[in-house]
């Protein structure tokens, strides 16, 4: 699995703004809260080989994009202490234009449990990322014909920044560059700038800062 992802500085309440007149279909998926621990290995450096692994715990939140929901009397009601917990690893960027990489991920049942496994091989928690999270689905409304899926994330990163992504994510190697520009026509669409983007991930950004 590639995920092909596009990140740029943003004033997150201008995006909303623009979100609400782009051209674009949008469909609001809710608000989280995401805290990522990042991890170093003891047999490698994952800064040098440009690869990451960490465990994410996820909970869910009432934000600004659960409010524009359209309010629905039969709908379920939302479990705001919902949590979920990912293990994730990331390979190194694919790509020159773009944050593209490899993906693999899957569920956890506890986020301790698996901190001690990997603790016990020898791998070291390094640091820690914050940030909530909006998220969205979007299309074109001019009728254009689009073969992929696009989440928009507002993301407000602790001690980093505000920032919009779009990322989709591809099984075909091939069809990279035809998902960058999908996702970067995305981006204009949102009057923000594919030139803007930056490849430092939020961890990278926080160990800058």
């Amino acid at each position: 699995m590639y995920e092909v992802e596009v990140k740029v500085p943003a004033e997150l309440d201008r995006v909303r703004a623009q979100l609400e007149d782009a051209p674009l279909e949008v469909t609001p998926q809710g608000a989280v809260v995401q805290t990522d621990t990042y991890y170093d290995a003891p047999h490698r450096s994952f800064p040098e080989t440009d690869e990451a692994l960490r465990i994410r715990n996820e909970r869910h939140r009432s934000g600004p994009a659960d409010s524009s929901e359209t309010a629905d009397s039969d709908a379920e009601p939302r479990d705001d202490t919902a949590e979920e917990t990912r293990v994730t690893y990331k390979g190194p960027l694919v790509d020159e234009e773009s944050k593209t990489r490899e993906e693999v991920e899957t569920t956890v049942g506890d986020a301790e449990t698996f901190d001690a496994v990997l603790t016990n091989l020898g791998f070291e928690a390094a640091a820690t990322v914050r940030k909530e999270r909006e998220r969205y689905t979007v299309a074109p409304t001019d009728g254009a014909a689009d073969e992929f899926e696009f989440t928009v994330t507002l993301d407000a990163v602790d001690d980093v920044g505000e920032y919009v992504e779009v990322e989709t994510e591809l099984e075909d190697e091939r069809a990279l560059e035809s998902a960058r520009d999908g996702a970067y026509n995305v981006l204009r669409a949102l009057e923000l700038d594919p030139d803007d983007q930056i490849r430092t991930s939020y961890l990278g950004l926080l160990l800058e800062s």
